[in-house]
């Protein structure tokens, strides 16, 4: 089976650098433009099943990641909605610093001990969602059946950190960009080798990929 993983399209918290977490922020019209242009790259391709973060931007995406005549078969899991930062949410990294900066620093410097404040969650709880909500997606997928997840970048990167064997520490270590497609490929859930990683050539000149402002 092939699983295209994607991200959702950049929202303008995302241009800020607002830390949105579980927040139901919109697509931008850069998003927008984004998730369109994936559209267009997937438009031809035979995509057997659709499953997206039930939150705006990405259900959005995936709306027009598959087009008005397969938007039908998108479902939902709760299970890939993004990190729930806590008392975080809406805030900007400065002003995060303001308030928690030892706390901050944690989470760019061992992002794998940090429990968000406030009700929030860390990493290894969001993998503990998000590794069966992908188990359920595929589940009866046939071997030469396509896949489409549409997630958020927290998500993908506790998939990929498991996917890749490397562990949650390391999350820093890549980037997700807005629509990025991560294309896995394997017999079942437990078997998916990582074929392409951050793959945004439809909207995004090869060193033009932004870095990265806020998770």
């Amino acid at each position: 089976m092939r699983i295209l993983l994607a991200r959702h399209g950049e929202t303008p918290w995302n241009a800020e650098g607002r830390y949105q977490g579980q927040e139901d922020i919109a697509l931008s019209d850069v998003g927008i433009a984004q998730a369109t242009a994936l559209g267009e790259r997937l438009r031809e391709l035979q995509i057997d099943r659709a499953i997206a973060s039930p939150l705006s931007r990405a259900r959005r995406t995936a709306e027009l990641a598959l087009g008005a005549s397969r938007a039908s078969q998108l479902l939902f899991d709760d299970g890939l909605k993004e990190i729930a930062h806590g008392s975080w949410e809406g805030l900007l990294a400065s002003e995060i610093h303001e308030r928690h900066p030892e706390l901050l620093r944690a989470w760019r410097e061992a992002p794998e001990s940090v429990q968000m404040p406030d009700g929030g969650e860390s990493l290894q709880q969001v993998q503990d969602r998000a590794w069966p909500a992908l188990a359920r997606a595929c589940s009866g997928l046939g071997a030469d059946d396509t896949l489409l997840i549409v997630a958020h970048d927290a998500v993908n990167r506790v998939l990929l950190c498991r996917i890749l064997g490397i562990p949650l520490a390391q999350l820093w270590g890549f980037r997700q960009a807005p629509t990025t497609l991560n294309l896995l490929e394997g017999n079942s859930v437990d078997q998916l080798e990582v074929v392409r990683m951050n793959d945004c050539s439809h909207h995004t000149a090869l060193f033009g990929e932004a870095v990265h402002r806020a998770l």
